[in-house]
């Protein structure tokens, strides 16, 4: 790297003047209109491009998503993406509401190619584009303004000439000056509006007028501005549909397109999860359920994104990283401690209240896209009481009193620190069984009956100790008071039974019920202990046992 980065790279020199913005003190309240570019601008930038039963997979997954408006191809680039075009509108795979969107340079003969791959369709977008950044004009074209802007008025000529061989079908027409956001903003307001001229957009038969960040060189705040001064200074705004189009090379893709679309803008392109050159395109997954996330019906349906995903990375070979936004394996997992006991509690808040969602660290409830409350909180070594409770709960119904959390809680996360690793539901089940429910050395139990008389209950354990058979009896107001007095007749300190709770389990435990027993020895010293049976009352002196074993 340069140690005097200004030597070598400078800051953006075409930001418009724009001192009295309006965009930052705008709301979103509605979806704007969105096109898919999956299919071509996706496509390209993969390693090995989709073959044609790729695309119609993915084409079929993007319209049950709820996309309008989809870029199926660059039909003159390729026989592939002609004969996938042709095998749309022949075979009828185009349902009758969707606008297939072709994009073509401003070529004659690219234009030909791809109107003839048009022929039949119902509705048809026609994207036209040409660079227009200085950089590009000087390095790639070596042209003037004017003749940059020639080469789009020819352009925008050519198609119109061929628009009566698309007899049936409606069309709307499109152009992109490529590399807006490189462009002076008033040079692209001169080129669209000369394209304008030639296609005569009106409120009736609007064109879409595309403003691609084709390369991001500033902050989105830079591209709301353009946006937004486009949207004030040119003419004839309402006969157009102005759209975004944003890449990713600062990381701020999602972010220019939101501000853009407060800056004015209506449509939105892009594509699943930001597939794109280099850093990708924008990903629309994202926007999208961001304005879900507000109360804002994003017309495009994510239920199950788990599906959607399968179709993506069978068609296109990418994978999601886990930490995708909404999309990631991780994305509504929670490994902090305090992440997960925030959790833990959100959740049982909103059981008991149907409001608004306000669960922290969970921006939306992961079931609205097919995710489960399972796969929220996972363990590991990091992980606290309340997700070490929360996974015992919600996988197996095993449902820990405050104070035994705390106390299992650094026993769990031993015991996964000492394995390196994140442990699942069943392995941290594992550990507890063994910690306590299985806990039976010196103390375990033989037998156990009780009788009641006059409010008296007597009972008569059969226990063995270090494998040594032990017999007693004992009174008390209960069972659990009677074993208390028994068992201090056999040799055994003092103790107390300072809290106590049981519960059915869940139905993968047949009938049984767990029950949770805290003791307290004269010096102070205090242990849970847990048993499990089909009886109440032997499950409850198993937990005494339990308790004991391990208060040594």
């Amino acid at each position: 790297m340069q140690k005097n980065p200004s030597k070598k790279y400078q800051p953006f020199q075409h930001a418009p003047k724009l001192p009295d913005r309006q965009w930052p003190s705008r709301v979103l309240t509605a979806a704007p209109r969105w096109c898919s570019v999956d299919l071509r601008d996706g496509n390209q930038a993969l390693a090995v491009p989709m073959n044609v039963s790729q695309k119609l997979e993915l084409f079929q997954t993007l319209v049950k998503i709820g996309f309008k408006e989809i870029e199926v191809g660059f039909p003159s680039a390729s026989n592939t993406e002609f004969a996938f075009n042709r095998l749309l509108i022949e075979k009828g795979h185009a349902p009758d509401d969707v606008w297939l969107q072709v994009l073509v340079q401003a070529r004659e003969d690219l234009i030909e190619r791809t109107v003839e791959s048009l022929v039949g369709a119902k509705k048809v977008i026609i994207h036209m584009y040409n660079s227009t950044s200085p950089a590009q004009r000087r390095v790639v074209f070596g042209k003037s303004k004017d003749e940059i802007k020639a080469i789009a008025v020819k352009g925008a000529q050519m198609i119109k000439d061929r628009l009566h061989r698309l007899k049936g079908a409606e069309v709307m027409l499109q152009y992109s000056p490529e590399s807006f956001s490189m462009t002076e903003v008033e040079y692209a307001k001169e080129i669209s509006e000369a394209v304008m001229d030639v296609w005569q957009p009106t409120p009736q038969r609007k064109m879409i007028l595309n403003l691609p960040d084709t390369v991001e060189v500033a902050m989105p705040n830079v591209y709301a501005d353009q946006i937004e001064w486009i949207c004030r200074n040119i003419k004839n705004r309402d006969s157009l549909i102005i759209s975004l189009h944003t890449h990713n090379d600062r990381c701020t893709g999602v972010a220019a397109t939101e501000l853009g679309m407060l800056a004015g803008a209506d449509r939105v392109e892009g594509t699943l999860f930001g597939n794109g050159e280099r850093t990708g395109n924008l990903d629309i997954v994202t926007v999208a359920l961001n304005l879900y996330m507000h109360g804002i019906d994003p017309k495009l349906d994510f239920s199950n994104l788990a599906s959607i995903i399968d179709v993506y990375e069978r068609s296109t070979g990418m994978t999601i990283p886990p930490r995708q936004p909404y999309a990631g394996e991780l994305v509504f997992t929670a490994f902090s401690g305090s992440h997960q006991d925030a959790i833990k509690k959100g959740l049982a808040e909103r059981e008991k209240n149907s409001n608004h969602w306000d669960v922290p660290y969970l921006t939306i409830d992961p079931t609205d896209i097919g995710r489960e409350y399972r796969e929220v909180i996972r363990v590991n070594s990091q992980s606290g009481k309340g997700g070490v409770a929360y996974l015992l709960e919600s996988e197996f119904g095993i449902e820990l009193p405050k104070d035994m959390q705390r106390e299992f809680g650094p026993i769990a996360n031993d015991a996964v620190d000492k394995l390196g690793r994140e442990v699942s539901g069943a392995e941290l089940k594992a550990m507890f069984w063994q910690e306590y429910v299985e806990r039976s050395s010196p103390w375990s139990l033989k037998g156990f009956e009780t009788e009641s008389k006059n409010g008296v209950v007597n009972c008569r354990a059969q226990l063995l100790r270090a494998g040594q058979p032990v017999h007693f009896s004992g009174e008390g107001n209960g069972p659990l008071a009677a074993l208390v007095h028994g068992i201090s007749q056999v040799g055994v300190a003092r103790f107390e039974i300072s809290n106590y709770s049981e519960h059915a389990l869940s139905s993968g435990e047949g009938a049984a019920a767990i029950a949770y027993i805290q003791v307290k020895s004269a010096d102070g010293k205090s242990r849970w202990g847990a048993g499990v049976d089909t009886n109440i009352e032997l499950a409850s002196v198993k937990a005494v046992l339990s308790a004991l074993n391990r208060l040594g």
